[in-house]
Order: structure tokens, then C-alpha cells, then sequence
């Protein structure tokens, strides 16, 4: 069976294939315009004569869509009263001491927001019936107005969701696209249900079309998407429920990261993905970070995903002078088209440009030798804008580093001390093509005594693809105290949702002994206005103790606790790739490729180039060195020490006198 895992960057697009004789690794530039351009380059480029049976795809286009205001025209139909809840949110202010603070356009324009005559309570009773004909001439509206997709969210429905299972019936018999908000996240809380499943009906026209058309190229290969929560989806279930996808190529990298970790023997590890446009970082403390309140654009989404963060920080992140004088990189990046001007076309000096002229980003070996890269292009570019803010090329470069590198020093702090880890504790697993680059300076920044770059970096995502399982997450509002949930409640309560797991997972091929199921309750104390989420077991509530003082410092054991939500978390385990640890022993460094001149703190230091593949389990070495792959670069500083491990992965140690 041939599978390959693709990964559609802001750069490059990443493929993956594995086969019976192991991994094949390749990039292609990205093709903003149309992706699944690239992506099929990129098969046809990669893919054995006998074809390919089935492509896992991270992709960016439902985040694109939200991120660039570029969705469908929708409308809303909701309980009359109650039209102006997404508009209203929750009065929260992310700049509370800025007065001029505009309030985020919102994706359904007021005018496409209907209210119905019906009513639920809070427990599922009917209190007002829904009135058809209503939605019937609702429906004749929306036609009118040439609407590409509808949200129907009604109040208390995740109890009851009998009215708009009636709404959507009408919806669909006048030939209207629609998403019912009980079925996208039947939870208590209206804005974010109401806002997950606005933005679920805003990308969904846009995935469709675009699943289709890859669906097309693929000519009958079996087509998967990476979801947020680290599992994969169907094309079909893609094209319902696109929103689940929207961190989806960050979620293959973190999948895949955690794995080559595990098989150096790292499980507490910090995920470092720097890639071309941005930089996304997560926290694994014996299984990945999960969180079910994130932000997309400035909309809740309030679904299962990894807690990941990203900042606008990446090897194509352009520099440029503010209005005040001061040197500043990113969020802005070049992207594949122009991108940084040592690729030839930019204008603009990026991160990658910085490490060109610090002799970082050897010009002759970037990308295996595929790619030369311009140096004297960007040396007159650097000359120019070096000139303007009166400095030399050299402190311009390190300007540019430093400033990127203090971004992503703020992202790993998000998650590491931010969330009551002390980040001292971790290595720091780097990946994505410019991770390797960045990750050394970065650790001894922050405190970090190892540093982990895998064999395919370059690609961990997705290759990450490729070691996900098929992932279904489903979950019920419950609103119980605790101490009446005893076991026996529990398992009423859990069961419908165990069996749909089993059933939907019977539906992908899957029986049930390769089913893996989790049950996780959302617990807070009585009164707070959040929960933190704990795996079932006979002594929940002081795991949810526990985890509350590790998250914000302190207890209260006496204090009543509730529970909010039930979630089960089912997962069909898929073939992977197995890696395969070879035996260590004693081996000399190759031969360098050739010898540079880098800078480092401020002085020239004579640099070995080593070739990636060249470098056997059991070489040591010691900084500075740098090592040139196929995907990806790797820059050792000095003060560092760095072998390669039985797993092919680069571990980078700091050598603390040399720190000193």
C-alpha cells in the first residue's frame, strides 16, 4: 500500500511517501492561487509507476478563507429575540486600554440574520412549537439574496435539536447548503456554538469546491484531511465539518514531532515549527496539549484541537522600519510569490535573508543543491536598507535575527510558563524548514539544555499525516454536580455516544478491537465560568484538583465542583510507519561539503558544512557546524555539541562553559 502525506505551507508544499521499501521525501513551491496545483505537481513528481492508494492532506484553505475575509455570503436563522448574539459576543476587549479599538466585522452580515417563532428550555422542553412557514419564506429570501451556505442556530438546541433538524428539512427542499449548530457542537454556551458554526458554514462552500477539484486530479485515490485535534477525517466528512480542519497542518507537524521524540526517548518535549510564514509551537508533557477554546481569525471556534500557538515569525517574515524609526519583522511574510530576495524575485529582505548574510543559509547547498540561492541580489539589497537605518549589513542581519528569534521565544513561553511548565524541563524539538536554523540560539535563550532536530524535519508534518489516526470527537452538555455523577450515571450518560463512535469508526473500515476510546468530563467549580478538561477515572474530581493548581497556582478542595460536558474521544488506529532504531557505536564526521564564514555573537567563525545524509548514527561533533539537508538546514553555534542518535534524529546539547 502506497500512502503520501502532503503539507501545504505558505512556501513550499511538503510531500511524504511511504512505502514497503520505507520514506520518500520532496518539496515543490507553493501555488497560493490554487494549491492543489502544487499538490498534484508534487504526486506526479514523487509517485511510483504503480500509483498511489491514498493521500492524507493538511490543508490551509478553510484558514485561509477565515484569516483573509475571503468566505461564503451567509445567513443565520435563529430564535426570534436573540438575532444579535454574534454581533454582541461576550464584551470581551483583547486591548482593554485601547480607545480606538475597532470591533471585528462580523461574517454574517446584519441584514442576513433571521429570528423564528419557537422556544426550548434549557432541559430540551418544547415552551414555544417552531412555526414552518416562517422558514418557509426565510427560505424564499435567502434564495433571493443569493446566499451560498446558512447557519441555523436556535437556542437551547444541544438539549434538543428537533427544531432546526425541521429548520434544515425546509432549508435543503429549497436546495440551500445549510449547518445546524447541534450537530457541529451540541454544547451549552450560544456564541460560541453560534460563531463555530457561522464559521463552519463560511468555509464550507470554498472546501467543497476545493476537495472536489482534488478529488478530480487524484482520479479515484482515496483522499484524507488532517483535522485540529490530530486525527484525520474523510474528504466527504471534510466538506461537511471543514472547520475541524483549520489548524490541520500544525496539527500533522505535532503529531509527527511527538513521535520522533518518543523514539529518541523524549517525552516531555516542546514542538517548535518554523516554517516560511509562521511559527507554531505546542507543548507535549507525555501526550500532546489539547484544548477545546481556541481562535481563528476573531472568531471562538469551541472544538476539540491542540493547543498550538502561533506567531506571524518565519523564515520568509519580512523586516521593515516602522513610523517611529524602530527595526521590525513580521507578521508580513513574502510567502512562496516573490518570496525572500535571495530566492531571485523578492524585493523585500525576510529571516531568510538574515541567515544568507551571516553565512547561516549556505547559498550552494540550500534544499540538497536544488536551489541556489542569490547572494550578491540580497547583499545589495541589505546594503540599501542597512544604510537607511545606519547600521552595517552584519548588525542589520543580527537585528533581524534577534527580533524573530524574541517572537518565538514569546510563543514558547505561551505555553510552557504560561500554562504552569517551566520550559527548563523540556527539549525543544525543532522542525519545518528554518526550525533547525533558529532552534539552538533560542533554547540557550530560554534555558533549554537539548535541542532535537529530526532526520525529516523539513517535512514533519507531513509526515505527521501519515502517523495520525482517524480521530472522531463527540460531546453532550450534561450540567451536573459531581457528586451526583457516580459511575453508573456516568456510563448512561457516556454510552450513546461510545456506540456512535463505534459505529461511525465501523462506517471507515475500522472493528472494534482498533478502536481506541477516551472519556473526558469538562469539570470547574461551582460558580467559575470555565472547566478544565480530565479523563474519566473513579478519582476525577482530584485530578481536576490537581490539574487546577498546576494551571493557575492554587486549589480549593472544599469548594463544590461541577460537571459541564461529557466528551468521548474515539480513534480508528491506522498503519504506521515504524521508526526503527539502528544500533549505536562510535563514528567518525564525514568529510565537510565544504568550509564558510558565519556569524555568531558578533564574530566570523570558520563554519564545516556537513551534508545531512552523511551523517551516520554515532557522529559527534561540536559547534559551530552546519548541516545541509534535503529540506531543511541546521545550524549548530558554537557552544553546542551535537550527535546523531539511533533514531537518524540530530540531538544538539549546550555545553555551558561555552555558554558562559
Amino acid at each position: 500500500m502506497i500512502r503520501i502525506g502532503v503539507d501545504t505551507g505558505g512556501t513550499f508544499t511538503d510531500l511524504v511517501l511511504l512505502e514497503e521499501r520505507g520514506l520518500r521525501v520532496h518539496k515543490v513551491r507553493s501555488t497560493p492561487d490554487d494549491p492543489a496545483r502544487a499538490i498534484l505537481q508534487g504526486i506526479r513528481e514523487l509517485a511510483c509507476a504503480s500509483g498511489v492508494d491514498e493521500v492524507i492532506h493538511g490543508s490551509t484553505v478553510a484558514t485561509n478563507a477565515v484569516l483573509e475575509r475571503k468566505g461564503a455570503r451567509v445567513a443565520m436563522i435563529t430564535t426570534r429575540g436573540f438575532e444579535d448574539v454574534l454581533r454582541i459576543g461576550r464584551q470581551t476587549r483583547a486591548k482593554l486600554y485601547d480607545f480606538q479599538v475597532e470591533a471585528p466585522r462580523n461574517i454574517v452580515e446584519p441584514e442576513l440574520v433571521f429570528g423564528v417563532t419557537e422556544r426550548m428550555d434549557a432541559t430540551g422542553q418544547v415552551l414555544t412549537p417552531l412555526d414552518e412557514t416562517e422558514v418557509e419564506a426565510i427560505a424564499l429570501n435567502l434564495k433571493e439574496a443569493c446566499v451560498e451556505s446558512v447557519a441555523v442556530c436556535l437556542l437551547h438546541c444541544y438539549a434538543n435539536g428537533a427544531h432546526e433538524d425541521v429548520v434544515v428539512g425546509v432549508l435543503e427542499r429549497h436546495g440551500l447548503r445549510v449547518c445546524a449548530s447541534h450537530r457541529v457542537l451540541p454544547e451549552y454556551r450560544e456564541f460560541e456554538r453560534w460563531s463555530t458554526t457561522a464559521l463552519n458554514a463560511y468555509v464550507t462552500p470554498i472546501m467543497a469546491r476545493y476537495l472536489t477539484t482534488l478529488e478530480r486530479g487524484l482520479e479515484g485515490t482515496r483522499l484524507h484531511v488532517m483535522q485540529s485535534n490530530g486525527g484525520i477525517l474523510s474528504a466527504r466528512q471534510a466538506r461537511a465539518l471543514p472547520v475541524r480542519t483549520v489548524l490541520s497542518g500544525p496539527a500533522g507537524g505535532a503529531v509527527g514531532a511527538q513521535a520522533v521524540a518518543r523514539a529518541s526517548g523524549f517525552e516531555r518535549v516542546v514542538l517548535f515549527d518554523m516554517g516560511g510564514t509562521s511559527t507554531d509551537v505546542s507543548l507535549v508533557d507525555g501526550k500532546l496539549g489539547m484544548t477545546s477554546e481556541s481562535v481563528v481569525g476573531d472568531f471562538p471556534v469551541r472544538l476539540p484541537m491542540i493547543d498550538i500557538h502561533t506567531v506571524g515569525a518565519g523564515g520568509g517574515s519580512i523586516a521593515y522600519v516602522d513610523r517611529g524609526g524602530s527595526l521590525r519583522v513580521g507578521p508580513r511574510s513574502a510567502g512562496a510569490d516573490p518570496g525572500p530576495v535571495c530566492y531571485g524575485k523578492g524585493e523585500e529582505l525576510t529571516v531568510s535573508d538574515a541567515n544568507l548574510l551571516l553565512g547561516r543559509l549556505p547559498a550552494e547547498h540550500f534544499l540538497g543543491g536544488r536551489m541556489k540561492l542569490d547572494v550578491a541580489r540580497t547583499e545589495e539589497r541589505a546594503e540599501a536598507f542597512a544604510a537607511q537605518l545606519g547600521l552595517t549589513v552584519e548588525r542589520l542581519a543580527e537585528g533581524i535575527l534577534a527580533i524573530a528569534n524574541a517572537n518565538m521565544e514569546r510563543a514558547i513561553r505561551a505555553v510552557s510558563v504560561e500554562r504552569g511548565r517551566d520550559p527548563r524541563g523540556f527539549a525543544l524539538v525543532a522542525f519545518g524548514g528554518a526550525g533547525g536554523m533558529h532552534a539552538c540560539e533560542i533554547a540557550a535563550s530560554m534555558e533549554m539544555e537539548t535541542v532535537i532536530v529530526p532526520r525529516y524535519a523539513g517535512v514533519l508534518s507531513a509526515m505527521g499525516m501519515m502517523l495520525a489516526d482517524v480521530r472522531k470527537d463527540y460531546s453532550r452538555t450534561v450540567l451536573r454536580p459531581a457528586e451526583e455523577l457516580e459511575a453508573n450515571v456516568l456510563e448512561q450518560h457516556f454510552a450513546p455516544m461510545v456506540a456512535q463512535a463505534l459505529a461511525d469508526l465501523a462506517q471507515e473500515g475500522f472493528a472494534a478491537d482498533g478502536v481506541e476510546i477516551e472519556r473526558v468530563l469538562d469539570v470547574r467549580y461551582r460558580g467559575q465560568a470555565y472547566e478544565i478538561s480530565v479523563p474519566l477515572t473513579e478519582n476525577f474530581i482530584s485530578a481536576f484538583h490537581e490539574q487546577h493548581h498546576v494551571l493557575y497556582g492554587y486549589a480549593n478542595r472544599t469548594r463544590p465542583t461541577e460537571v459541564v460536558n461529557l466528551r468521548v474521544n474515539a480513534a480508528g488506529i491506522t498503519r504506521k510507519h515504524s521508526f526503527a532504531g539502528f544500533e549505536v557505536s562510535s563514528a567518525a564526521l564525514p568529510d565537510p561539503l565544504s568550509l564558510t564564514r558565519t556569524r555568531f555573537a558578533g564574530a566570523w567563525h570558520t563554519t564545516p558544512i556537513y551534508a545531512q545524509e552523511a551523517l551516520k548514527p554515532g557522529c559527534t561533533g561540536d559547534g559551530p557546524a552546519i548541516v545541509a539537508g534535503g529540506e531543511a538546514t541546521i545550524v549548530i553555534p558554537p557552544g553546542f555539541a551535537f550527535h546523531v542518535d539511533g533514531a537518524e534524529n540530530l540531538i544538539a546539547t549546550t555545553l555551558k562553559a561555552g555558554l558562559r
